[in-house]
């Protein structure tokens, strides 16, 4: 009996020793895979040695938008004048995409601006594009000699000014050759255009008359001028009371007259047809 005890003692020893064995070389196999998995593993570099974040960003175009900001939140006038100079100095048609582009006028997110442009006597829209729109539509000097012979009262050089970007070196080119008369409008000191037309027979001019028309005394104010006129039949060309009732009721000062050193008009001074050489340079 006490054999079978000890035999069944010393086999339950056995077993047990066998099994921490296994128990040990299990820990080791679990260790050997767990150091093996972190040297793989990329260590984090340290808290030094990372790159910083990026800096933020800010625009560096910050005046002008600014600018394009005050435009388009400026009166609507001011934004008409810069679309009207654009088109006058380019002589272009622009969409309203290409103005924005080109001035910061928004014409299709402001429909204020939009119908001014379109209703405006300075523009022309044909659905689609603005151009400019002159008062006379003349592009060379031929056309503009024919204008001016359908005006033999006269025609506004101001009125000319805007027809093409040439316009005043050929007013000069026409005067030069004869074609065309400038004189200056006595009150208001604007030039007027005259034709001379080439179809009127050449005629001689006798001296006396000369000295005659040119001896003869005008009076200083053009209202008396225009009055005179009348009393001869003869329709002015410049309606100078209208003109300065229009401007006082706007507030617009009457222009000064530059002052001369030399030949200075005062009260004694006779104001005579003399400034009018021209007329009689014909032979």
């Amino acid at each position: 009996m006490k054999d079978w005890k000890f035999l069944i003692k010393m086999s339950l020893k056995e077993s047990l020793e066998r099994f921490k064995k296994q128990q040990e070389k299990c820990q080791t196999t679990l260790s050997s895979i767990a150091s093996t998995k972190a040297a793989a593993a990329p260590r984090p570099a340290p808290a030094a040695a990372r790159a910083p974040p990026p800096a933020v960003k800010f625009s560096n175009d910050t005046e002008r938008l600014q600018h394009i900001n005050s435009i388009r939140k400026g009166p609507v006038g001011a934004q008409i004048k810069r679309v009207i100079d654009l088109l006058l100095e380019t002589r272009q048609a622009f969409t309203p995409e290409q103005i924005n582009e080109a001035c910061y006028v928004d014409a299709n997110a402001n429909k204020a601006v939009f119908d001014s442009l379109r209703n405006n006597p300075k523009v022309y829209y044909d659905g689609r594009r603005f151009s400019y729109k002159s008062k006379h539509n003349v592009t060379d000097k031929n056309q503009l000699r024919s204008l001016i012979r359908k005006y033999p009262e006269g025609i506004a050089v101001i009125d000319l000014k805007d027809a093409y970007p040439n316009v005043m070196d050929d007013l000069q080119a026409l005067k030069a050759a004869g074609d065309i008369w400038l004189l200056s409008n006595f009150d208001s000191q604007e030039d007027i255009a005259y034709p001379n037309d080439p179809r009127l027979p050449a005629m001689n001019v006798d001296d006396e008359l000369k000295v005659l028309f040119r001896s003869i005394e005008l009076p200083r104010d053009m209202i008396d001028i225009e009055k005179e006129l009348q009393k001869n039949g003869i329709k002015p060309a410049t309606d100078t009371a209208k003109r300065r009732a229009l401007a006082q009721s706007q507030g617009i000062p009457n222009k000064a007259k530059p002052k001369k050193k030399k030949h200075e008009i005062s009260k004694r001074t006779k104001l005579t047809n003399a400034h009018l050489p021209e007329l009689f340079s014909r032979p």
